[in-house]
Formats: C-alpha cells, structure tokens, sequence
C-alpha cells in the first residue's frame, strides 16, 4: 500500500474530513504533506502522528513516558526495517520475529491499541492479506483477529 494511501485510509480511521493532500519526494517516494499553517512536514510516521493529534487523539501515540517509547521504536520499526523488504527470506524472518514478539501481547505496546500497530499492520498489509501464508509458517499471533482487527475499523474510537 502506497504512503498516501495508508494516510488517506489513516484520515478516515481517525474521523478526519477529507482535504489533505499527499505528494511524494524522491526515489523512495517519501509522503510529504503541505501544511496550511507553515511548512510541509516529510515521512510517513510524522505525518501520522501530526493526524493523530489533529483528531485530538493522542492516546495513540502512547499514554506514559514508556509506551510513548515503544509506539516511537515501532514506528521506526516500520519505516527501517518493514518498508522496501521484498526479498521472501527477510520477510518470512520478520514476519516470525514479530509474531514471536507479539506471543505475550495482545498490541505491540502491550495491552494499548496505537498508531504503532495501525501503521505496523498497514505496512505488514501486503505480506499477511492472505491468512494460509500464516498459518502455513505457523504464524499464528499475527493472524489473530485481535491485532489485525483493530487497525482495520473505519473508526479508531476510545
């Protein structure tokens, strides 16, 4: 799923009227948003996290100093190491690496739905649309419908 669309599917998720508009900056395509109240701001994770407070909901980006943490390194997460993998043995190794990380969790921060695992699961998107890929490499906590449910609703409510 291209950047612009994650933010466009993100906007509607979060309650936001339609309106902004996305370009798209050099050989990665890095998502750019012109603001109307000064600069543009650059990167997916930025640009959802400005949309995230602009629908006045912050409880998405982590609620003590710790989850905060861990939605920032998940986020990055999804930008360095999800984004532009299409070799099948790198993917199959995060694909278990993650469903490892998530065996004791029911979200990546814990016990609290955040942007970390809507943005997680609409880069993830590609590699675990269809469930048999899953369950055949034994990948069970990411075809659970609780994670992937979640980040999937038109509204991200609290």
């Amino acid at each position: 799923m291209a950047a612009a669309a994650e933010l466009t599917l993100l906007e509607k998720s979060l309650g936001l009227s339609k309106g902004n508009k996305y370009s798209a900056q050099g050989e990665r395509q890095i998502p750019v948003l012109q603001t109307n109240n000064g600069p543009s701001l650059t990167g997916l994770t930025t640009i959802a996290a400005h949309l995230v407070k602009q629908a006045n909901k912050e409880y998405l980006l982590g609620s003590t100093a710790e989850e905060k943490a861990i939605v920032q390194q998940w986020l990055e997460y999804r930008v360095t190491r999800v984004d532009g993998h299409s070799n099948k043995d790198d993917i199959r190794t995060l694909l278990k690496d993650l469903n490892s990380y998530l065996e004791d969790k029911v979200y990546l921060t814990g016990y609290n739905f955040t942007l970390a695992d809507i943005l997680l699961y609409y880069g993830l998107h590609r590699f675990i649309q269809k469930q048999e890929t899953l369950t055949a490499n034994n990948l069970s906590k990411l075809s659970q419908q609780s994670w992937t449910s979640e980040a999937t609703k038109d509204n991200v409510e609290r």
